[in-house]
């Protein structure tokens, strides 16, 4: 038996980049400036304001956490909120911002950028390695979104939103991404591929943004083999979490016109039947 129930106490203007890492998950809420931790053992909640639109969060091997926003890559420092500035490589696209982003298996974050004015092309996905140096890594995208690994580490996939369509790369040892296909077509749905996780038997899950859903895909033959519907119309992201990362936790968006009751919630559901794999941390 499937159950859906919003949890914990807080409510995003727009709700991303969910990651489970040591007991907890951690988000962020774009909008609102803030990195968040929710802790489902004791409902403990912690926030902290960076003052700048973030659009993920993951942590690093060596503590802290690694965040990219409107002024580009930082280190947060969970017990001071002090930030270090480590990159901002498109300070001269004043309509760009980073948007989702995720570790790689061997510890590079990779994360891409957003044309807030939609301007296709604008954009790009970004891999920073463990010694803080950037590099562009793919483009020119859009609406850089989702990115997930296969357990052996050997395959990403990747959305660019506007694509409607998840892509896939070999990975290679250097961190360069290679051998670019489409794996998944979403054009079958009238909403937007947003955030993205996978479980371990290498299906994908993918929030739908304006779509109040998150559906499971097969990369193998590109088929959709589940859906499960969300009472918010903005379903922004997902991940695996829980002591035996068997339950998924979605996060949401405030719609510009609807109104909804549990609108920008961080939601769980529990009872899918399937497990995630683990989350990777930054390791520089």
């Amino acid at each position: 038996m499937i159950s859906i129930e919003p949890i914990g106490n807080q409510r995003s203007q727009w709700g991303e980049g969910p990651v489970w890492w040591q007991g907890a998950l951690y988000y962020v809420d774009i909008e609102g400036h803030r990195v968040h931790r929710f802790d489902p053992a004791d409902g403990s909640e912690r926030s902290w304001d960076v003052g700048e639109r973030v659009g993920t969060v993951v942590p690093r091997e060596s503590g802290g956490l690694v965040i990219a926003g409107d002024r580009g890559i930082s280190l947060l420092d969970e017990e001071t909120g002090a930030l270090t500035h480590v990159a901002d490589p498109e300070q001269d696209l004043p309509d760009n911002r980073f948007n989702d982003g995720k570790c790689s298996p061997d510890g590079r974050f990779f994360a891409g950028t957003i044309s807030l004015v939609k301007k296709t092309g604008d954009a790009k996905l970004y891999r920073l390695d463990p010694d803080l140096t950037l590099h562009e890594a793919f483009g020119p995208v859009t609406n850089s979104n989702g990115i997930a690994w296969s357990a052996d580490g050997k395959t990403v996939f990747y959305i660019d939103t506007p694509r409607k369509e998840v892509l896939a790369f070999d990975y290679e040892s250097d961190g360069h991404l290679r051998n670019l296909r489409s794996v998944i077509s979403t054009a079958h749905l009238d909403s937007s591929p947003d955030g993205m996780t996978i479980d371990a038997d290498g299906n994908l899950w993918i929030a739908f943004c304006h779509g109040a859903c998150v559906v499971c895909f097969s990369p193998e033959t590109g088929a959709e083999l589940r859906r499960i519907e969300l009472p918010c119309l903005e379903t922004t992201a997902c991940a695996f979490g829980g002591p035996d990362l068997a339950d998924l936790y979605v996060t949401t968006g405030v719609h510009k016109s609807v109104v909804e009751e549990n609108a920008g919630r961080l939601f769980v559901i529990r009872g899918l039947g399937v497990k995630g794999l683990p989350a990777n941390a930054f390791a520089g």
